[in-house]
């Protein structure tokens, strides 16, 4: 295992390592099990999926963080099995493979964060995880290498792995944030905090070298998910299992405090942006990726209730997909939204092409050059209310033949 000190250089927080296995869960035969172990241990904050069906790695994820007060030692991560919908049994797994993992990588149990991600209902096989965890053990290291086997063993229908990274200096410091995603399909997180009532999947790890408290840390996150994760939409199916997980080691020896975490926030939110990029940009058959950007609304609650509602449209999602500029479908999603708002108002923009002006087709509007700009892979759709100063970006894709064949495809 290689030690902090030689992979100063090489991007990633201090801290941490890294690791992945093949324990036969997922059938194509490639690594499935990821652990990230924090061996002085590391403060965390969580947001899991606000869905009322759980899976037992979210049910286990929260009680464990409450019990610990936001302590981990060990993330546990399996992919090919989502262990959701599989009933005490399946809460009985998780909690062997967390107990497992803790006399391994010598923490207490609590302090073992486990997640899962593939298909629902199907008995989870903990026996495989279990076996797992020696050759975890002797592979895991601090290497860039190594933190990318863990990003490639979390994918499920994803083609390619998500990382993000981001630094700050203070005063000659260096305060590093690394970010690792997975998540192609069944991607509409909704996701809240862990205290209170609960609120293919997304599944999202931050590790940071900051010195931090958990509440700390939970005060940047809500925000950054917000702007993030939660302002993205590839079929409107919000997971059983969604997962954010902020770490921090405490290596870097750099506080976050008042003249820190502006710096420290930004570059938190920079990663989260662009790991939510990368997991529409990767969204199961996408051919487009769309901003939908809303503005003149009286609130952002309110913008962002408006873009949901044209994201989650199976005719606007449809016209994207063959670069139809179809503003009409875009105007009456926006109208069964539920926000008020009068269509006399309105303003929509495909791109730089004016195609709805003030309640009727724009004069300056050109289909042929419409339809250019929606040829493009990632191209903004601007819709202004003309109803106050609010506005939010939402980012969503298009519906493919592709995307069906997947999913009709996908237990079997």
């Amino acid at each position: 295992m290689q030690s902090d000190e030689g992979v100063k250089s090489q991007g990633l927080p201090l801290g941490f390592v890294w690791g992945a296995v093949k324990a036969g869960i997922k059938a194509s035969g490639n690594a499935d099990v990821a652990i990230a172990v924090a061996a002085k241990g590391a403060n965390g904050a969580a947001m899991f999926t606000k869905n009322q069906v759980v899976a037992a790695p979210v049910t286990v994820g929260r009680r464990h963080m409450a019990s610990t007060g936001g302590r981990v030692g060990v993330v546990l991560v399996n992919a090919g099995n989502a262990n959701c919908a599989t009933g005490q049994p399946g809460v009985d797994a998780c909690v062997q493979t967390c107990v497992a993992a803790a006399e391994r990588f010598r923490c207490i149990f609590d302090e073992v964060f486990p997640s899962s991600t593939g298909i629902i209902g199907v008995p989870f096989p903990a026996e495989k995880v279990v076996a797992a965890l020696p050759e975890l053990e002797r592979v895991m290291g601090a290497t860039p290498e190594r933190a990318d086997s863990f990003a490639r063993a979390i994918m499920t229908t994803d083609t390619k792995m998500k990382v993000a990274r981001a630094s700050v200096d203070v005063d000659g410091v260096e305060v590093r944030i690394f970010g690792v995603a997975k998540g192609a399909g069944m991607i509409h997180p909704q996701l809240g905090t862990p205290v209170g009532p609960a609120h293919a999947t997304m599944l999202v790890y931050l590790f940071t070298d900051i010195v931090a408290e958990s509440e700390q840390l939970r005060g940047l996150l809500e925000p950054a998910v917000e702007r993030s994760f939660n302002s993205i939409s590839i079929d409107g199916d919000t997971s059983t299992n969604d997962t954010v997980l902020l770490l921090a080691s405490g290596a870097s020896g750099v506080k976050l405090d008042a003249r820190t975490q502006e710096p420290f926030a930004n570059a938190l939110k920079l990663v989260c942006g662009s790991l939510a990029y990368q997991i529409v940009d990767d969204g199961e058959g996408v051919g487009h990726v769309v901003t939908l950007h809303i503005t003149g609304a009286r609130t952002e609650a309110e913008a962002k209730q408006i873009a949901k509602a044209i994201a989650h449209s199976p005719l606007c999602k449809t016209a994207w997909s063959s670069a139809d500029p179809n503003w009409g479908r875009l105007l009456a999603a926006a109208g069964y939204s539920g926000v008020a708002l009068d269509p006399a108002l309105v303003n929509i923009t495909i791109g730089s092409q004016p195609v709805f002006e003030l309640g009727v087709r724009s004069a300056a509007f050109q289909e042929s050059a419409a339809h250019a700009e929606m040829q493009a892979r990632d191209y903004t759709i601007t819709m202004d209310f003309g109803l106050g100063e609010a506005e939010c970006r939402f980012l969503t894709c298009d519906l493919t033949e592709e995307y069906v064949r997947i999913n009709a495809d996908y237990s079997t």
